[in-house]
């Protein structure tokens, strides 16, 4: 081959040039292979550990420390059996104890019908959908539980409704998609964090009315117009969680519907349970028609596990579904949540079986509410299922619930920043799947913790 090679006829000055440049172009890669691996890790480096940068770390640190010393430090119990008015935790000996602060209004996260429903759409429908909705997330379940959702508020008005993974999601995207920098948002100044969040997230003029205060809202909406604001949104809780109060959606109709404006109501403390048929704090106020959008979640009186939805005018729920990020960029719901959220609804919506879990929630609410105020606990809320405990100091109300625990009782103290500073209290939650005993054994026990820390 060497001498083969040595005979053949000399290159010419072209193919010379071109031998010439692709070894200069060799020799170039063959050096910056060589810097790139001696710039490489060694394996012995390669195992070293990401590290916070000091200055984070240091105020984290600091922020951590505060919060235990403030007696806001957020801890974790962890809960070893299903959701249900008796349960078992880790920090209390794994012995049952008496669960007052789960969202479990009626009792459904464990009723038979409702994991029946969730195992068999499981089994029939698969895991998940591994996508979103318009892509290849939709099946025929999901429409059929959003048929569903909008059947169950009523067809006076035209209506349709839209799921989301969340209800904190809902609120996400409603703001964005709906409101232009041309419009103004209304919102009361204890809405829920996630109608907070999805406000920041909107490009419309901001307003805020005092908690309930019908006519600071009529003010600010007065301002909105004097703004030049075309669209006008007022947004509300129809329940603060916190406070266990009804939002006066009756007084809030008329003077939207003096501004015209467009009224949204986050009824996630309501939905299944307040109202004569549980549709919410509408149909408790008699304005379900009046209200033009309701976001409500599937997580809490409706079976406990996830979802939401927004439910309105059909025009509104179809630029949802084009523009609205969460609901674009999100999985859909996977089919145990749907075939849970659907038997819920379908218990609620039955007179002979939702009746009695709404007449058993009710008497417990008054039975618990009666027997505290005589007492000398001081209380807020009215007319719901959820009663705070007022104490003021967060390390009381943090004492407090330690000592319940003791005693089988689980409930939790809320303290700066869910709730105001020096508005620490108690939230107590009361379900469906209460006995009338069990009512009675908490409120005893309050008393005892009550004199022991001289509170009453």
């Amino acid at each position: 081959m060497l001498a083969a090679t040595a005979s053949a006829a000399p290159l010419s000055p072209i193919r010379l040039r071109l031998r010439q440049q692709l070894l200069q172009q060799a020799l170039r890669s063959s050096v910056h292979c060589r810097s790139f691996i001696a710039t490489q890790p060694s394996a012995s480096s390669s195992a070293a550990t990401a590290s916070l940068p000091s200055a984070l770390e240091e105020r984290v640190s600091q922020a951590l420390e505060g919060m235990r010393h403030a007696g806001t430090f957020k801890t974790e119990r962890i809960i070893t059996t299903p959701q249900n008015s008796s349960i078992k935790v880790q920090s209390a000996g794994d012995k049952p104890v008496l669960n007052f602060c789960a969202n479990n209004y009626l009792g459904l996260a464990d009723r038979p019908e409702v994991i029946d429903r969730a195992s068999e759409f499981l089994h029939k429908w698969g895991n998940g959908l591994s996508s979103v909705r318009f892509i290849c997330g939709t099946q025929a379940i999901h429409k059929d539980l959003e048929n569903q959702i909008t059947q169950f508020y009523g067809s006076s008005n035209p209506r349709d409704t839209i799921l989301y993974a969340s209800c904190f999601d809902a609120n996400a995207g409603i703001f964005e998609s709906l409101l232009t920098d041309q419009d103004a948002i209304i919102s009361d100044s204890l809405n829920h964090a996630s109608i907070i969040d999805g406000v920041r997230l909107c490009k419309a003029k901001r307003f805020r009315y005092a908690n309930g205060d019908v006519a600071d809202l009529d003010c600010q909406l007065q301002l909105a117009n004097d703004a030049g604001c075309r669209v006008k949104m007022v947004a509300t809780d129809g329940v603060f969680s916190m406070d266990g109060v009804i939002a006066p959606l009756r007084d809030i109709c008329d003077v939207v519907e003096k501004h015209d404006a467009l009224l949204f109501v986050d009824d996630a403390h309501a939905t299944g349970f307040v109202g004569d048929t549980g549709r919410g704090t509408g149909e408790y106020w008699g304005v379900i028609d009046r209200i033009h959008l309701v976001n409500s979640t599937l997580g809490k009186a409706l079976g406990g596990a996830s979802g939401g939805y927004t439910t309105g005018h059909p025009l509104l729920v179809s630029m949802l579904r084009n523009t609205s990020r969460p609901y674009l960029f999100s999985n859909t719901l996977p089919p145990s949540v749907v075939g849970a959220a659907a038997a819920a609804f379908d218990l609620v919506d039955n007179a002979a079986k939702g009746g009695p879990l709404l007449e058993q929630l009710w008497s417990n609410a008054a039975l618990f509410r009666s027997r505290m105020h005589e007492a000398g606990f001081v209380l807020a809320g009215k007319d719901h299922a959820i009663i705070p405990v007022m104490l003021g100091d967060a390390r009381i109300a943090s004492l407090m619930a330690e000592k319940m625990l003791a005693r089988g009782v689980y409930v939790i103290g809320f303290s700066y920043p869910v709730v105001p500073k020096d508005k620490a209290r108690i939230r107590v939650q009361l379900s469906a799947a209460h006995s009338t005993d069990q009512v009675n054994y908490a409120v005893d026990s309050f008393i005892e913790v009550g004199r022991e820390l001289n509170i009453i």
